[in-house]
């Protein structure tokens, strides 16, 4: 047996968690939003969307874009984005380890006398 939970950041709705935590990391070593929808085998309007309604929540872009011409287009996170990443993944370590610690502690001695 092991814990299952989903954990995100709310603000009148869904403001950040995996997904986007995936998806701007993709975009960071992608350099695209496009490559990066596509890498996680989501359509690239749908990824414009989410990050439009994220970045409305949040009240801070998560992208810069650059359309294309010569040098070609891109994306690249903001420095409030890659803040907001830090921070996130500091906390899902914890939310984690304190998970895992209060799941021991109720079911840990369950597990060990063969009650599934």
């Amino acid at each position: 047996m092991k814990i299952g939970y989903k954990v995100w950041l709310d603000n009148n709705g869904k403001a950040f968690g995996d997904g986007p935590y995936e998806l701007l990391s993709l975009v960071e070593k992608m350099i695209s939003l496009h490559q990066a929808a596509n890498q996680m085998g989501m359509s690239y309007s749908k990824a414009w969307r989410l990050i439009r309604t994220l970045e409305e929540r949040l009240g801070f872009a998560l992208l810069e874009r650059k359309v294309g011409g010569q040098s070609g287009g891109g994306s690249h996170i903001t420095p409030q984005a890659r803040n907001l990443m830090k921070h996130y993944e500091r906390f899902r370590k914890d939310v984690n380890t304190a998970l895992e610690k209060i799941y021991l502690k109720h079911f840990g001695s369950v597990e060990r006398k063969g009650w599934k």
